[in-house]
């Protein structure tokens, strides 16, 4: 595999509009339609599940190409244990598949693992392999790819708000609370982009896209490729951020 610096230019090349100065930080993605891309194709939901995993190493192989330091993926909310039990059955056994088969690729991409959520309420053999993945990619710095698993914006404020508490603090500002969350020593996201076309934030990082700037595709998360990233990192570098000024 060339060195990420040599696989940097070459994406920059491809999408020469992009400025290498001006990058996103932190890209936040909600990995929307993969059930309706299985209905339009007479599938059963779990193969629009299957298929999206090659947009996973896409979206990744890319981010860790360009030097994009931090790329968070909505796989997995609290709300979604309202599905059939036969889903989320197959669902964790995908995702525990998917980190034995990726681990290898992802180390040598210079991908590090990190998960957000309450974790501890997974079924035990996707905690044992999410820790076997974080520990054998621990090392590496290219890029930082951030799971949100049973993770939800609103009781990831009310998990940080208990762990200020806890901590003994009797009054909270932002930098106390933002130390609490799943996501402390992370730059907030600069970019969040939503699949399949969809228009709400679905209970994700409410607290940290408070500037983000939002892009969202018609395009179902299985059919997401390098080039929609690069469109989306090219629409991001086309706006104007002020921050409330002026």
């Amino acid at each position: 595999m060339p060195p990420l610096q040599e696989q940097k230019s070459g994406v920059l090349s491809e999408e020469p509009s992009l400025d290498p100065q001006r990058l996103p930080r932190h890209i936040a993605v909600i990995m929307d339609g993969n059930g309706r891309w299985a209905q339009e194709r007479h599938l059963p939901r779990l193969a629009g599940h299957r298929a999206g995993v090659e947009s996973v190493r896409e979206a990744v192989r890319t981010c860790a190409r360009l030097g994009i330091p931090v790329l968070t993926l909505y796989a997995f909310s609290t709300e979604n244990w309202k599905r059939p039990p036969e889903e989320i059955q197959e669902l964790m056994r995908l995702l525990g598949y998917v980190l034995d088969r990726e681990v290898e690729e992802l180390h040598a991409n210079g991908v590090r693992l990190k998960t957000i959520g309450r974790i501890a309420e997974l079924p035990e053999f996707v905690q044992t392999k999410l820790r076997a993945a974080a520990e054998r990619l621990k090392d590496n710095s290219a890029l930082l790819l951030n799971l949100a698993l049973n993770y939800g914006g609103r009781q990831e404020i009310l998990d940080a708000v208990c762990a200020a508490r806890d901590a003994g603090l009797e009054t909270l500002d932002e930098a106390a609370l933002s130390r609490h969350l799943y996501t402390a020593g992370l730059p907030d996201p600069d970019l969040l982009i939503r699949t399949s076309g969809e228009m709400r934030l679905s209970n994700f990082l409410l607290w940290q896209i408070a500037y983000a700037e939002l892009y969202v595709t018609p395009v179902h998360w299985p059919d997401f490729r390098r080039k929609d990233l690069l469109e989306a990192i090219a629409q991001y570098q086309r706006r104007c951020r002020r921050f409330g000024g002026v």
